[in-house]
């Protein structure tokens, strides 16, 4: 299941790619699944299409990607409008199945989940201090709330269960200060529910932009709470723990009797979107070795009217590239030790 996942995520990915090349007259010489020794291989026009060994990975290898070629349909020879889009397409593509994802699982949903106050617990302490039936929570503690999602980032990243709000009350904005949760042996406790939303075309398509938003903007915040510390090196999965996630869902949704699919089908669904987007994001950072990286240098030389010199450009994204394998062997090595320590 797993490697159908990833197969997935790469395959459009590289499609994108591929499929933008084309249009832009671009020559691919290679178009392959999976890392590592040739399977099997064919040759249609001027491309050839492999299936390779390992499945971690795949390429779209066009003429004068990384090097200088006479070729009139070499990526170098295009316009530099033209090498943006075919750069930015993977990401794209990725983006695109996230949100159709997304849109399934939504579209599978007895209601959809609002940010909307519908109900309280007895005596509960967010209602006593200021949440009132009908709210439409719109910020918590400065993070501005799109969906559920948001709601439950900021219950999970709280300290002390006090929260500075902004609702939309009768059609204005309320702010409201110090709304307190109460914690039960150190964890949050939510003391509401919320508005279910009917399901419908519009609610589906309307959601659906905000919840793949939301994951991007989620993986963010991630990547900013990495670099201030809030989360260690340790705390990320790559390939193995991603695999090892999955297999649990999976093996957590398997009964005596069988297997519970559709709880299958939402968990894995959320999973897809999650990783997708999570791919199209990552490879739009601004990094050597990633597409945003070159895209960085396309529009260097869209400003100079004036390309950077390829050898320079290839040793920074050599040099990018060795350190991402760096950091995989890395993560990778902690996944495995998690899953040996579990």
């Amino acid at each position: 299941m797993a490697v159908l996942i990833f197969g997935l995520i790469i395959f459009i990915h590289e499609l994108g790619h591929f499929v933008v090349a084309k249009l832009c007259g671009v020559r691919v010489n290679e178009f392959a699944m999976g890392m590592g020794p040739q399977l099997l291989k064919f040759k249609r026009g001027e491309t050839v299409y492999s299936l390779r060994l390992l499945p971690i990975g795949g390429f779209c290898a066009m003429e004068g990607e990384d090097s200088e070629s006479a070729d009139s349909k070499a990526f170098c020879k295009k316009p530099v409008w033209k090498r943006i889009l075919i750069v930015i397409a993977g990401a794209s593509m990725n983006l695109l199945l996230g949100f159709t994802l997304v849109v399934i699982m939504h579209s599978c949903e007895d209601m959809i989940t609002s940010t909307q106050v519908s109900w309280f617990e007895e005596n509960a302490s967010s209602q006593a201090t200021g949440l009132e039936l009908g709210d439409t929570i719109v910020k918590m503690n400065d993070l501005r709330i799109f969906t559920p999602i948001d709601v439950s980032y900021a219950f999970q990243s709280d300290k002390d269960g006090v929260f500075d709000m902004v609702v939309e009350r009768n059609g204005e904005k309320v702010q409201l200060e110090n709304v307190k949760f109460n914690m039960d042996n150190g964890d949050l406790h939510i003391d509401f529910k919320v508005t279910p939303i009917e399901v419908n075309f519009g609610s589906v398509v309307k959601t659906s932009f905000k919840t793949t938003f939301s994951y991007a903007r989620l993986i963010w915040i991630s990547l900013g709470d990495l670099i201030t510390g809030q989360y260690k090196l340790n705390d990320l999965s790559g390939p193995v723990g991603i695999v090892d996630s999955i297999d649990q869902v999976v093996d957590s949704e398997t009964k005596d009797n069988g297997i519970d699919w559709s709880a299958l089908a939402d968990k894995l669904l959320f999973l897809a979107a999650f990783m997708t987007i999570n791919v199209g994001i990552f490879n739009l950072l601004p990094l050597p070795a990633l597409d945003g990286g070159r895209l960085v240098f396309l529009i260097i030389e869209a400003v100079r009217r004036k390309p950077v010199k390829p050898e320079h450009e290839g040793m920074v994204h050599f040099v990018g590239l060795a350190l991402l394998m760096l950091l995989m062997l890395v993560v990778t090595f902690n996944d495995i030790l998690r899953i040996i320590k579990r």
